[in-house]
């Protein structure tokens, strides 16, 4: 994951869009690969303070390894009120540590961390990861749900091309009582048996994408009290600046879609998005 996350630093950043009429939150973000920088460096002060000049005041920082969640609860500790952290082993990074066992005991004790209000991102990907690698990609997913629920904290899924088995391994497991699908891929199916199952979808830049009719087809069908948004920043900036650098500041372009897309009021939508991310996160004091 490093070579495409250095590839990122040197895209412009899309420009910022029309403030919220009310503050909102970020819930999934990278802010290192965005700024470049130490936790507590101004550059990610600057980061944040982009956000909250259009609304977006509070922000979800997710790992996705043992030194990158290291670096995100730090940068949690830095931002007190503004940033709160994830830990995990991306499931693309687990099948290929140098020690396992050693990086998954460094995100077991992370995880007890008072700013450390979620697991993730964990999961399954079918689509960087070979078939030789997957068991133990599988492996790891099963470890962080246990994780997550012996610290009582919700679990942040990634799931790229392994829907049905992202299901049945949380079937297996047993999920925790939060459980999120971060970046939401898949279809009004998928959708209706996650609603189901009382998990909470998240919704990135994707949703606005033209080739993406099914995921607004299936934000249609969410529950608002079981919706989050997201950037993932730096990745997948919402139209009409795709394939610019992402940033949290871009989280009123993907509420206005999905707004129009549920035909919901933007301040209504923005304010229950917040009351979601306080229930399953907590306080960001």
């Amino acid at each position: 994951m490093a070579d495409r996350h250095n590839r990122d630093i040197d895209r412009q950043p899309a420009p910022l869009p029309e403030p919220l009429p009310v503050s909102c939150i970020d819930a999934h973000a990278h802010l290192e690969i965005v700024g470049g920088s130490e936790p507590d460096s101004p550059i990610i002060g600057e980061i944040l303070a982009q956000a909250k000049s259009v609304g977006i005041d509070r922000v979800v920082q997710v790992g996705y390894s043992a030194e990158q969640s290291q670096w995100s609860v730090k940068c949690a500790e830095s931002w007190p009120g503004q940033v709160l952290a994830a830990v995990a082993l991306h499931p693309n990074e687990a099948p290929v540590v140098d020690d396992f066992e050693r990086d998954f005991a460094i995100i077991a004790e992370l995880a007890r961390h008072p700013r450390v209000r979620a697991i993730g991102e964990t999961g399954l990907d079918f689509f960087r990861t070979p078939p030789e690698l997957q068991d133990r990609q599988r492996d790891s997913f099963k470890r962080h749900i246990e994780l997550a629920k012996s610290v009582n904290k919700a679990l942040v899924i990634h799931d790229r091309d392994a829907h049905r088995a992202v299901l049945d391994t949380l079937d297996e497991v047993g999920a925790p009582d939060l459980t999120i699908f971060h970046c939401f891929s898949g279809d009004e199916e998928m959708a209706l048996e996650c609603v189901s199952k009382g998990y909470i979808l998240s919704f990135a830049g994707t949703v606005t994408f033209k080739n993406a009719p099914a995921l607004r087809e299936a934000v249609k069908l969410v529950p608002i009290d079981q919706l989050l948004v997201e950037t993932d920043s730096p990745f997948l900036s919402p139209m009409p600046h795709r394939g610019a650098l992402n940033t949290p500041a871009q989280i009123p372009t993907i509420l206005r879609a999905i707004a129009n897309e549920r035909g919901e009021d933007l301040s209504e939508l923005a304010n229950a998005i917040t009351a979601n991310c306080l229930r399953i996160f907590g306080s960001f004091e």
